[in-house]
């Protein structure tokens, strides 16, 4: 197998066209146009999606549970790497280090992502890997994929301004419901009203 390593960053996330109640992540690598799309749960989409768009929970997710945790036991996580694909699933390991001991823990890759973003560390794969499961998006996919980067903004993009509710509120309004939608724990309505919140910042 081709060792060398390949840097990998978020690019996005969609729902996935080819299984409901998915979603699909996408990992760009950092110097080159290949792509990697993961299909991933909901709720990993969502913990992925509040960390990239600065949402604060009241209390700690799972992902963020790890990171306490880690941190209280001085465990501090190096990298993330994707390390294996087998019949169209990715494979992941945590590379960890406390106490100068280097221990590799196997992920699934929609947590070892949400992971990532919490200890600010790097996502990795092969070569390999990339050449065969990467693909490269035209110029305009790569442009709106670069876009708000949220779990649920594909869906309330399509619906277009019309069938949109959150378009009649006010900014003061907005940031009302997304105070609220947060402290209720209602993390996929707060994506929305943060999308159009952004979307009203452009």
């Amino acid at each position: 197998m081709n060792k060398q390593k390949v840097k990998l960053n978020i690019l996005g996330l969609s729902y996935s066209q080819t299984q409901s109640g998915a979603y699909a992540l996408v990992l760009a690598e950092e110097e080159g146009e290949r792509r990697i799309p993961i299909i991933i749960g909901g709720v990993e989409a969502q913990s992925i999606a509040i960390k990239l768009e600065g949402l604060e929970p009241p209390r700690p997710l799972t992902h963020d549970l790890f990171l306490n945790f880690a941190k209280a036991f001085h465990v501090q996580l190096l990298e993330v790497v994707i390390y294996k694909l087998e019949e169209g699933i990715f494979y992941s390991e945590l590379v960890c280090v406390k106490n100068d001991e280097v221990v590799r823990i196997d992920s699934r890759t929609s947590d070892a992502v949400a992971l990532a973003l919490r200890f600010n560390c790097p996502i990795f794969t092969y070569e390999e890997i990339l050449a065969k499961a990467g693909i490269v998006l035209d110029f305009g996919d790569a442009k709106d994929a670069n876009g708000p980067v949220s779990a649920s903004s594909p869906k309330s993009e399509s619906k277009g301004a019309k069938g949109n509710p959150l378009a009649a509120k006010s900014l003061d309004e907005l940031q009302g419901m997304l105070d609220e939608a947060v402290e209720s724990e209602n993390y996929e309505k707060a994506s929305k009203i943060r999308d159009e919140i952004q979307k009203r910042d452009k």
